[in-house]
């Protein structure tokens, strides 16, 4: 039976569909509208084939997009209003209660909300990416993938799933914000041991040997204050041709990986630029704040499921007749991304805003012109449209657009 938050939630979905599927066309149109003529601004460092090439890419993935949005929106509305984890309850509470029902319940709405978008997953994968030249992966390789993250979604998500309900249904009124505080601790916790002991689950990582190259990072190092627990080289060549460099780790535990697809593309003196804007991440305490944000956001999320964990609306208004606080926390996760989807151009412009900081500090210790090279070549390789739709880049887009990046570099 359908209630006055049904509706509510209902009319959310339609305006964020409308919305996407308005924004998708806009870049459609747009990214045709510029295929045919390189953007003077880079015509005499990107061939037209390049250019076409980035345009093709762009709208395919585009197109693509519109086709997962419908999936997903299929997937909310049999979850939700059609029944679908009413069902779920309906099975597992027979057969479990307390805890094990709450993992049960839980664990089986991941699974099959995987196993519905693997389909897509192995199309973006094997035909999308491979018609454009950037698989690289095996489907033995895809599969050892898969294998790996379920066993680690098994072997850490179960016991996190358990800790947060306990909590949940032990820690009074407040519960919410104790799961918070342990939310947090948790995902520091993540930050330290994710270089050393996940991500080599999945890449190799070598020691930078390059010598020069070496010594022209660890003089960056020095200038910029910096200090890590290595330099790194990933196989990213193994799964993808696409290229980048990254900070991941926290405190001592911080590495610079580099992948080997960017090491074999750039230059000495491009290399060191692009190190130089990722240094501007950590000198302006990007990170730090983003994780703040985030543990904001989250404390907010979970305040607000603590008003909802017990208001029987919420569950009918869902499709969902019985209350359980496995349940809440489930239809809360599924229904979320509806009502929060407007924040996304709030966080793509302050996403924006700190990557035009890191470029200034790149370009105030070590070259801006070796960085507009870079940056020229990482858009050529990865087929990153130079033309995109201004309101779909303002909406979504966490780098600036490409002409104005370059141009305010250009002028320091």
């Amino acid at each position: 039976m359908l209630n006055t938050f049904s509706l509510i939630f209902l009319a959310a979905l339609l305006l964020m569909c409308a919305l996407r599927l308005w924004l998708a066309q806009r870049q459609i149109s747009y990214v045709v509208a510029h295929r045919a003529q390189v953007p003077a601004s880079f015509a005499d460092r990107i061939k037209i084939n390049a250019h076409h090439k980035a345009a093709d890419y762009t709208v395919a993935r585009t197109r693509f997009g519109r086709v997962g949005l419908a999936v997903e929106v299929a997937v909310l509305l049999a979850f939700t209003l059609a029944g679908g984890l009413q069902a779920l309850h309906d099975f597992w509470s027979a057969r479990f209660d307390g805890l094990p029902y709450g993992v049960a319940l839980i664990v089986s709405v991941i699974l099959l909300a995987a196993l519905i978008d693997l389909p897509l997953t192995l199309y973006r994968q094997f035909v999308l990416e491979e018609r454009f030249g950037f698989n690289r992966m095996t489907l033995r390789i895809f599969v050892a993938d898969l294998v790996k993250q379920a066993t680690l979604g098994l072997v850490i998500g179960i016991p996190l799933l358990l800790a947060v309900l306990l909590l949940m249904e032990s820690m009074g009124p407040l519960w919410w914000l104790h799961v918070w505080l342990f939310w947090c601790a948790f995902n520091l916790l993540l930050l330290f041991i994710y270089p050393t002991w996940i991500a080599p689950l999945f890449n190799k990582f070598v020691p930078l040997d390059d010598a020069p190259l070496k010594a022209r990072v660890e003089a960056l190092l020095a200038r910029c204050g910096f200090t890590s627990s290595g330099l790194f080289v990933m196989d990213g060549s193994r799964r993808s041709n696409h290229g980048n460099a990254y900070f991941t780790g926290f405190g001592k535990s911080k590495r610079i990986v580099f992948f080997d697809t960017l090491l074999g593309r750039l230059q000495p003196a491009e290399i060191e630029a692009v190190l130089a804007h990722e240094l501007g991440h950590f000198k302006h305490r990007h990170v730090l704040k983003r994780i703040g944000m985030l543990f904001a956001m989250s404390l907010g999320f979970l305040a607000v499921l603590g008003q909802l964990i017990d208001a029987a609306w919420f569950y009918r208004g869902l499709g969902v007749s019985a209350q359980s606080t496995a349940l809440g926390l489930t239809l809360f996760f599924l229904v979320g991304p509806v009502f929060t989807f407007l924040l996304t151009p709030l966080l793509s412009l302050m996403s924006r805003r700190d990557e035009f900081a890191a470029d200034r500090y790149a370009a105030a210790n070590a070259s801006a012109n070796d960085l507009v090279a870079a940056l020229v070549k990482l858009y050529e390789d990865n087929a990153a449209s130079l033309t995109p739709d201004p309101l779909h880049s303002l909406f979504y887009d966490s780098h600036p657009p490409a002409a104005l990046r370059i141009a305010r570099l250009q002028k320091a």
